[in-house]
């Protein structure tokens, strides 16, 4: 079964407010779907990425290289396709964006064979887990927002059925997020999953100081704590001075850069994102380096995928989202067949391949030319 075509469309969503992090904005929720047909009459269709600014470019270099480096090839044939659409990024270029394009294409080739087989892609990697704890990603700054605001938001994401909640820092000095942060587990209580995401937000004094503050309030992980330029060996100090474990790899692009954090001994877990980082078969990869070094994966948001890889895996953990509706309209409502959140649990889905249904209607209202 051969590949016949592809179609790329890029989807942008204005959002109400900004949803940003200590060191970005984001205003839109936007995204890429994949469509793969064969010449057997097989359609795929996947969506990838939160890509702020890129989506056009993405879909841009899907069909004008990608497409012709992989229209003909057996379907089946995923690492030999992949190669083939890495080696493109052997030139100077944006890389980033060049990964981004591949994922989108090798997750439309995985939800194929999957179809083709009549198994997801969970089964397909091995996975028998029919459900994984889910968190969302929360806490965001807002000017006037208090610690009372906090405990409230805490306490809807609770009732959302959510097991817990990435809550963000960095933005602020480590006294002030260290408060931001014990209110949300004051409101949250002990048995909900808390952790920080700082986005590369502090230096590596900082990150130190806050990771002693909030110590006591049973953190599950310290995400992504230091600037970008020396991250790795910022990270390691920070986490050879802290109790609370330390998380990276979403800024990562191959298994090459997770290596060279698990080599440094600078994260407890990895959250590569598999719509950055090329796709299922490259994140994979990275997942058997983290097993054989004992670090534990999870996934950057996209829990459409994450959830068949995280639970592929024995070293897997949690899903992420957006509780909040107005963070993301494409989890809320664009993904027509989403599973529902029950008692902090997500199921995986039995259906072939990613088993994704998309609201079609709402595809036609934001797709972009």
């Amino acid at each position: 079964m051969r590949i016949h075509s592809l179609e790329a469309i890029p989807v942008e969503i204005p959002l109400t407010r900004n949803f940003g992090g200590s060191t970005y904005a984001v205003l839109s929720r936007c995204t890429v779907i994949t469509r793969l047909r064969t010449d057997a009459g097989l359609v795929s269709e996947v969506y990838n990425g939160d890509n702020r600014r890129d989506g056009r470019e993405i879909v841009r270099v899907i069909h004008a290289e990608l497409a012709p480096c992989v229209r003909g090839r057996d379907v089946f044939e995923r690492e030999r396709i992949w190669e083939a659409m890495f080696a493109l990024g052997h030139a100077q270029r944006d890389r980033k964006l060049l990964l981004e394009a591949i994922a989108c294409v090798d997750c439309a080739i995985w939800d194929a064979v999957g179809k083709a087989e009549g198994r997801s892609v969970c089964e397909l990697l091995g996975g028998d887990r029919r459900a994984l704890p889910i968190i969302t990603i929360g806490g965001y700054y807002r000017e006037g927002k208090t610690l009372a605001d906090i405990g409230r938001e805490m306490e809807a994401y609770r009732q959302a059925g959510m097991a817990g909640c990435k809550f963000k820092g960095g933005g602020l000095a480590p006294e002030e997020d260290a408060r931001r942060v014990a209110a949300a587990r004051t409101a949250a209580g002990p048995d909900f999953v808390l952790a920080v995401d700082a986005n590369r937000g502090w230096s590596a004094q900082d990150a130190i100081r806050f990771a002693t503050l909030i110590e006591p309030l049973d953190i599950r992980w310290f995400e992504e704590p230091c600037h970008w330029y020396d991250d790795v060996a910022l990270m390691a100090r920070v986490r050879h001075a802290t109790r609370i474990p330390v998380t990276a790899g979403q800024s990562e692009i191959t298994s090459h850069g997770v290596r060279r954090m698990l080599d440094a001994k600078a994260v407890d877990f990895v959250n590569l994102d598999a719509s950055e980082c090329g796709g299922v078969t490259e994140w994979r990869r990275a997942a058997a380096l983290c097993a054989t070094s004992g670090v534990e994966m999870a996934h950057h948001e996209e829990s459409q995928i994450s959830r068949h890889l995280l639970a592929a895996i024995s070293h897997g953990t949690y899903a992420e989202c957006f509780a909040d509706p107005e963070r993301d309209p494409v989890w809320q409502t664009m993904w027509a067949n989403r599973p529902r959140v029950r008692d902090g649990m997500f199921e995986v889905g039995a259906g072939p391949g990613f088993g994704l249904v998309l609201d079609e209607a709402m595809v036609r209202k934001y797709r972009v030319s």
